[in-house]
């Protein structure tokens, strides 16, 4: 039985309402979060990677593709590649008016992607969020945020492999007298807090919902307000750590803030 991918699932959802702005953002969302497999000249080398770029009709385009297997049923030969997330990819292609074939002729999800919708996901992906101060005063159940929101969370969450214990979505208010809704990580890592505070943007922004904003913050288990989360919040488990690395080296693109260099 042929495997059907998540991004397969977004695709498709997305072409059986070309008018829903909501499904073509979670397709994007799906696109950036995922590993994809990009076909190469040649192996790479160091942070240096040697793309097949493809001449087409529409312009100049890469292949990648989902699964290892789509890769060598497309090329039908043994051939070098790199593994790398969507976002990473898109970083990479930015500004070089290359787009991507993704899945071309091996899946439902086959699609050429042009060099403009890939420089719009690479800035919609590196956008920062804000970093303010302020002092809570109050946690309660969360209420009125759309469940496409709530969905678009925990999907993000299931890729933050190790990044933490759980996250609680609460009411919250402020000293100043403003209320909003709070995403609170318990025993982040120190070095995952600022990913973390930007997947939970991202999930918002590609829910498709003008939901406002949802704002960020960090906390120990030991911490009084912690127990108050677990209380009265909607609790994300997040995955454990993935297996290290026995190779004992980083591939090509497994820094986020490094991308690979295109030549």
């Amino acid at each position: 039985m042929t495997e059907t991918t998540p991004l397969d699932t977004a695709h498709a959802a997305m072409f059986a309402a070309p008018d829903d702005d909501a499904a073509r953002l979670r397709f994007y969302e799906r696109l950036g979060d995922n590993e994809l497999f990009l076909l190469l000249t040649e192996e790479a080398q160091g942070d240096s990677l040697s793309p097949e770029v493809f001449e087409l009709a529409d312009g100049q385009f890469v292949l990648a593709f989902d699964r290892e297997t789509r890769l060598a049923q497309f090329i039908g030969r043994p051939a070098p590649y790199a593994a790398l997330s969507g976002r990473v990819l898109s970083r990479m292609l930015a500004g070089q008016g290359i787009g991507m074939g993704l899945n071309l002729d091996v899946a439902p999800s086959s699609i050429l992607i042009p060099a403009d919708a890939l420089a719009w996901l690479s800035e919609t992906l590196t956008h920062a969020p804000d970093e303010i101060t302020s002092r809570i005063s109050e946690i309660s159940v969360p209420v009125g945020l759309p469940e496409a929101v709530i969905s678009a969370l925990d999907t993000k969450l299931a890729t933050a492999s190790g990044y933490a214990q759980a996250a609680y979505l609460v009411g919250v208010e402020y000293e100043n007298g403003s209320h909003g809704h709070l995403l609170g990580f318990v025993e982040a890592r120190p070095e995952a807090q600022a990913a973390l505070a930007k997947a939970a943007g991202e999930a918002l922004t590609f829910s498709g919902v003008e939901a406002g904003s949802i704002d960020v913050a960090f906390f120990e288990a030991a911490d009084r307000i912690t127990a108050k989360l677990d209380r009265f919040g909607l609790r994300f488990d997040l995955p454990g750590p993935p297996e290290p690395d026995v190779a004992g080296h980083a591939a090509p693109g497994t820094d986020p803030d490094k991308p690979p260099i295109l030549r």
